[in-house]
């Protein structure tokens, strides 16, 4: 385990910024009315092609900036022409060749990665804006790489609209709400994979390929929205559980010159993942990624347009299970760069299928977390990583023909950066644990900072005005010889007295909460709890990510298990202590941290005096299939991984004081998960309290909620804990 030492020098440099001495008290209107610690943010901004500048949205206009100087170069799109016509820009897109953008305006959510919107065309060169046909309910619109069309869903099916003629084709005419879906992915495809446009444009702008879910006999889902009518109104969507039929999964290639559809072989098993398409860079081939049900198989197969058999060029198996990322990155000459974890650790090789080299560029024990640029002209590959220990993401640049490596950008913390085409400039989104983001333009070929754009120094000041103290980060070793990290924040410890704890928890596959990152709203959350006289603690369990694959996939089948077991010895740590009080040790958590403080206050009910689970999955057969049997298998061939590891087998054992939370419009982990663990701890006897959010999804925000939330919380630990 790599020293922990310079972290603790990093947070002894930070406490010029954290006040020792308390001279405001944190209140909950500050962090969710009147948003005083809320930091600055840079928006959403893009760079600009075959340019060091950037765009950015500021004063309803698209303006494009220098990156070296910050200095305009230009209005893209001026504020007269969107002012005129009335739009509010949410949101767009800039063409290949930059002669167009695409602006959505009046978006709508649909589910957590998907929206629709009114889409605006504007041509850069002649200064015309004009709206999409059809008007609203768009979504997904992309300008081809030859800048002639715009493709598009509507209601269902999939559109390109020819710009020179201005015209629209529907390329499909029989999509339907909850039976066939073209060109975007159904609710668990969405959720799971982590993609809503499922089309893709060839790089010459001739072809597109596209998805066609057949969702017909997938069973629905129906959540209850409560708008004072007599009646509720009723949302049905289409939801497969663990182990329930998926939609059936089709791929086209359709041509634009003469109108065809060409329907690809995908193989005669049809109960499959297609989670990633891709073009080649140097020829029309499709690269399609193909994933068996229980996402161990990956193969990939090249189509030709005209040709409806693929060619498999690559094929890996895990004995567990291979996580999808968005790390394939095509070359010109027909390859592609992309991670796996088939040597223990996740890093990056690459694979030409012409030349047949499958080349591992990174190796080591430590993960890449994601390849962030190529640039081909200099054979460089910028990447974040976990070499820094398993709380840090730092970038670093590799050379794929010598192999020499270099960090980029030395602090330590969490990089998230973005590179110009040129990979001459990039913007450092940066923050650790007690710094909150900074947004710098660093010169990539120097190694170092030419221009501050963000410093968040009005927040900082905030936080010296109330009294922050920084987090601690800390290791122990449990009973089963396993080192965990963890972080701490304290109150003002006196001599000889004792101190409740909080330990906040997700502890999901891959998905860490110790983390040298700012960590917004709940960190102030934490810091108020602090001067209160709490310490609020949180640890990552096996399963978590950033430390290799054997430490996160050995969860497999029996997710709960090993991660409340951990969870335990971290609450059997800090009652070692000598400023803990341990008769008073709580548990917080969300989505999957709900369902590890279920498992805390039942299966952990000697240790934890009190626990908070927020919208908790209860039962992995309550929730949908890709991710579950991702990690679990079906039901049917898991039983005792599903029952024996869920907090309803464990009902019985409660003890303490329970909250239990849920939005009943969570599209994402029903109300369903509470329910069930309602009814079986009644069944059992159990008291505890029920909170229910009517009309909320699974954020349970908007208004006052978020405010109510907190401080329904906040008092439930004043009064039990």
């Amino acid at each position: 385990m790599r020293s922990l030492v310079s972290f603790f020098i990093i947070i002894s440099m930070s406490i010029s910024i954290f006040a020792q001495k308390q001279t405001k008290q944190i209140t909950l209107e500050n962090i969710w009315i009147s948003n005083t610690f809320y930091p600055e943010m840079m928006g959403d901004y893009q760079m600009y092609p075959n340019k060091d500048a950037y765009t950015i949205i500021q004063n309803n206009a698209i303006v494009l900036y220098d990156l070296k100087t910050d200095k305009i170069i230009k209005e893209l799109l001026p504020n007269s022409v969107t002012n005129k016509a009335g739009i509010f820009i949410e949101d767009y897109s800039i063409s290949p060749n930059a002669n167009y953008i695409l602006v959505f305006t009046n978006t709508r959510q649909i589910y957590r990665h998907s929206t629709e919107s009114d889409i605006y065309l504007y041509n850069i060169k002649n200064k015309m804006l004009y709206q999409l046909p059809g008007k609203q309910n768009i979504r997904l619109a992309e300008i081809s790489p030859d800048e002639s069309h715009v493709a598009y869903v509507k209601e269902n099916n999939l559109y390109i609209y020819n710009i020179a003629n201005n015209t629209e084709k529907a390329i499909t005419t029989d999509g339907k709400y909850n039976f066939i879906i073209y060109g975007t992915t159904d609710w668990v495809n969405e959720e799971e994979f982590s993609f809503t446009k499922a089309f893709q444009w060839s790089h010459d702008g001739k072809y597109i390929a596209y998805y066609r879910f057949d969702e017909s006999e997938v069973k629905e889902f129906t959540l209850n929205f409560y708008n004072n009518d007599v009646y509720p109104e009723y949302f049905k969507y289409k939801y497969p559980k663990a182990g329930e039929d998926n939609a059936l999964l089709d791929l086209f290639i359709y041509n634009i010159e003469n109108d065809k559809n060409t329907k690809l072989n995908l193989g005669e098993e049809r109960d499959i993942y297609i989670p990633r398409i891709k073009w080649l860079k140097n020829d029309n081939q499709l690269a399609v990624i193909r994933l068996n049900r229980l996402q161990n198989h990956l193969e990939i197969l090249l189509y030709a347009p005209d040709n409806i058999n693929g060619k498999k060029v690559y094929d890996e198996i895990n004995k567990a299970y291979i996580d999808i990322t968005d790390n394939w990155f095509m070359t010109s000459d027909g390859g592609w760069f992309y991670t796996s974890e088939k040597d223990g650790y996740n890093h990056i090789y690459y694979l030409n299928p012409t030349t047949k080299i499958d080349k591992q560029i990174t190796s080591g024990t430590w993960d890449v977390k994601d390849i962030v640029g190529i640039d081909e002209k200099n054979t460089n590959i910028y990447y974040t990583s976990y070499e820094d220990g398993p709380i840090n993401i730092m970038c670093y640049v590799v050379n794929y023909q010598t192999g020499n490596k270099k960090k980029i950008i030395s602090d330590l913390g969490t990089h998230n950066p973005t590179f110009s085409s040129t990979f001459n400039y990039m913007i450092d989104a940066y923050s650790t644990i007690n710094t909150p983001p900074e947004y710098n333009v660093y010169d990539v070929n120097k190694g170092k900072v030419v221009r501050e754009i963000i410093t968040n120094e009005k927040l900082k000041n905030n936080l010296s005005e109330y009294g922050f103290v920084p987090a601690e980060f800390f290791e122990f070793t449990t009973k089963d010889n396993i080192t965990l990290n963890g972080w701490m924040i304290k109150p003002a410890i006196e001599p000889g007295k004792h101190y409740p704890v909080l330990m906040y928890v997700y502890g999901g596959p891959g998905v860490n909460t110790v983390k040298n990152s700012w960590g917004y709203s709940d960190f102030i959350w934490f810091q108020m709890l602090a001067q209160q006289g709490y310490i609020v603690v949180s640890v990552d369990n096996r399963g978590t990510g950033g430390r290799g694959e054997e430490f996160k996939k050995c969860t497999y089948l029996q997710l709960g298990k090993l991660e409340s077991d951990d969870q335990i010895e971290a609450n059997k740590y800090l009652r070692t202590l000598p400023f803990v009080d341990s008769t008073r040790i709580g548990s917080f958590g969300w989505s999957y941290g709900g369902f590890m403080t279920a498992l805390a206050m039942t299966k952990g009910a000697n240790y934890f005096k009190a626990g908070i689970s927020v919208a908790p999955v209860t039962n992995w057969k309550f929730y949908d299939n890709i991710y579950t049997e991702r990690f679990m298998r079906k039901p049917i061939e898991n039983p005792d991984g599903y029952e024996k590891n869920s907090p309803i087998f464990y009902a019985k054992k409660l003890k303490g004081n329970f909250l239990l939370i849920h939005g009943d419009a969570d599209d994402n982990v029903h109300v369903q998960n509470t329910m069930e663990l309602v009814n079986a701890l009644v069944k059992n006897n159990k008291q505890f309290d029920l909170f229910i959010y009517p009309n909320k999804n699974h954020g349970i925000y908007g208004g006052y909620t978020r405010y109510h939330l907190y401080k329904k919380m906040t008092d439930f630990l004043y009064d039990n804990l």
